[in-house]
């Protein structure tokens, strides 16, 4: 488990370091939609296909983000965490991965190792981060506290509506409601003493 000032602390990659493991994706129109009451089901499918595919080499895997959270609108896409040994060894996940569909998009070993696969239909992102890695633990309180707290989640859905104006790409996006997603993590972290 992570100490409690790396799960309190907000990392942040190296600004100098170029994500993209193909360049930069064309901007692309943010949607915000009503909850789905299928993301759930289309998360197992994923998890399961994703764990059957990796065998040993996945440590854990998990339905992360908006759509992990019922009654809250989000964008169309599924987040999954997925926990390897090591997610510099590419080779160990990124082809077995790449034969279900998933592309490598993003490459950030200045934050936590991250690692963003991409799958089109459905559309998915998988994070693939290590073990003990403060993200993930941060990822889940702030989905089950949204699970919990229906003025925080409402909260945030009006973050999310207020950011789409703007365009560019999804990090712009996130940067924008990024004020309101900080709010929250201090409530959570006080709530858990962590703070």
């Amino acid at each position: 488990m992570p100490a409690p000032e790396e799960i309190t602390r907000h990392h942040e990659p190296d600004p100098s370091e170029d994500p993209w493991v193909h360049g930069p994706p064309a901007p692309e129109t943010v949607e915000i939609v009503a909850y789905d009451p299928e993301w759930p089901s289309r998360y197992r499918t994923l998890a399961a296909d994703i764990v059957a595919a990796l065998g040993d080499a996945s440590l854990g895997i998990e339905h992360v983000g908006s759509t992990a959270v019922a009654g809250l609108a989000a964008k169309d896409v599924i987040d999954i965490n997925l926990t390897v040994a090591d997610p510099s060894d590419e080779q160990t996940y990124v082809p077995v991965l790449a034969e279900l569909g998933y592309v490598l998009t993003v490459r950030e070993p200045s934050w936590h190792e991250h690692r963003c696969l991409r799958l089109s239909n459905p559309r998915a992102n998988l994070h693939v981060f290590g073990p003990d890695c403060p993200e993930t633990v941060r990822q889940r309180m702030f989905r089950d506290w949204l699970r919990d707290h229906p003025a925080d989640r409402a909260r945030y859905e009006a973050a999310k509506r207020a950011a789409i104006p703007g365009g560019g790409h999804v990090m712009d996006y996130n940067a924008r409601k990024q004020r309101v997603v900080r709010e929250i993590y201090d409530r959570i972290f006080r709530a858990a003493g962590l703070r």
